[in-house]
């Protein structure tokens, strides 16, 4: 797999060095034409991190479903709090009727609060909605909200290291990420009691709506797989490092360039198989919800091929079109 997902140190470009920087930036811009998706080392976010939410995550996840249910949102708020297994389908997301997704969810978006700053656009209400964070089991809420800043804190790293890359200014996208409406998301994918209807996935087969996502996730079967080529590949990242991959809003923004590429979680062959039960956190990095979402001067050539959009908008068409709303 990894002559398809390259594994990129982005250490040299965190450390300032210009020479590292610059070595950085070209091994990105080549991931992100030819197959969108990094697994990525150097990124400084403790490991520890990541173990704290997975550990108490399982143990949420292992509750009883009312008791989870306490958890789930009312209202218009629909990534925000607990979702239960077969509830939501990414694959509807590009117009296809495929069964939900074998999987049960936790979502968390922004932990300061930009409501009042953007009061003026009614739509945005939802995308800075208040959190509904468990508290079950003991520390649970700590952890996520841990993960939410450490993962903050990575995405902008990322957003200069893609400035670069894209040659435009390393601070190019700063001024567009202040009041972000970033989601975090805990997947679970359980090990199944039965056959999984005709076409039915963990998740299936879609592209992320925003600028990029950074997964870390436990090793299982039935695991992520991009499309690559024709095919299907898995997506194999060694302990500590993370995936990340682009969503549409940068390719969006690349004029095509760069290429926000088709995944999917897929079934293990062996249903009821308990390896094969397996979790991952996704953070969804959105920008702020009025940020313009057009063509990058560098990557303009003859015209641009997608007229401007804001940040908001789109995102909220993907997530109707997610709950075949």
């Amino acid at each position: 797999m990894n002559n398809a997902v390259p594994i990129i140190d982005i250490a040299p470009f965190l450390s300032g060095d210009p020479q590292g920087k610059a070595a950085v930036a070209l091994a990105v811009a080549k991931a992100a034409r030819d197959i969108g998706f990094v697994v990525l080392s150097g990124h400084s976010i403790a490991q520890d991190r990541f173990d704290a939410v997975f550990e108490k995550g399982f143990a949420f996840f292992d509750l009883p479903n009312d008791e989870k249910a306490k958890w789930h949102p009312t209202g218009p708020a629909k990534q925000r709090g607990y979702h239960g297994v077969a509830t939501r389908g990414l694959s509807a997301t590009l117009g296809k009727d495929a069964p939900k997704d074998l999987r049960e969810s936790l979502f968390l978006g922004p932990v300061d609060d930009h409501a009042a700053a953007f009061a003026h656009i009614p739509e945005a209400a939802t995308a800075y909605a208040p959190n509904l964070i468990p508290d079950m089991p003991s520390g649970f809420d700590k952890a996520l909200t841990d993960l939410y800043r450490a993962f903050e804190g990575l995405s902008a790293d990322l957003l200069r290291i893609f400035a670069v890359a894209a040659d435009m200014p390393e601070d190019y996208f700063m001024p567009l990420i202040g009041k972000h409406f970033s989601v975090m998301s805990a997947h679970h994918y359980p090990a199944l009691t039965e056959p999984p209807l005709p076409g039915q996935l963990r998740t299936g087969a879609h592209t992320d709506y925003g600028a990029m996502t950074i997964l870390a996730m436990t090793g299982a079967k039935g695991g992520l797989e991009v499309a690559c080529n024709g095919e299907w590949l898995p997506v194999v990242a060694p302990k500590g490092t993370l995936v990340v991959n682009l969503g549409d809003m940068m390719q969006r923004w690349t004029n095509d360039k760069w290429v926000s590429t088709l995944h999917r979680v897929v079934v293990p062959e062996n249903l009821n198989d308990a390896m094969s039960r397996r979790m991952s956190i996704g953070y969804f990095m959105h920008p702020d919800y009025d940020a313009r979402i057009e063509c990058l001067p560098s990557c303009l050539g003859e015209g641009a091929r997608h007229p401007p959009i804001s940040a908001g908008g789109h995102i909220k068409a993907k997530i109707e079109a997610s709950h075949g709303n």
